[in-house]
């Protein structure tokens, strides 16, 4: 992750932005040393959903067959 002068930043904002939407890499604002803010590219929430998101969403039966019963499962195919 790349760091900035505050004073770098305002000079080359417009720059700065279009390069972080294309290389989608996140840069932090320091001022005096310290970060004051970290600038990170736009991300749509469909693009790429969050690794392990729905990891607890879903119960994964190992028997597919006797949670509905025989008779249900026939009539279901």
């Amino acid at each position: 992750m790349k760091t900035m002068g505050i004073s770098q930043f305002k000079a080359q904002a417009l720059r700065i932005l279009d390069q972080i939407s294309k290389t989608r890499e996140e840069i932090v604002i320091t001022k005096r040393g310290r970060p004051l803010a970290q600038i990170i590219p736009y991300r749509n929430k469909d693009e790429n959903p969050t690794p392990g998101k729905l990891a607890d969403s879903y119960v994964f039966e190992k028997d597919i067959i006797s949670p509905l019963g025989e008779e249900i499962w026939e009539s279901c195919k």
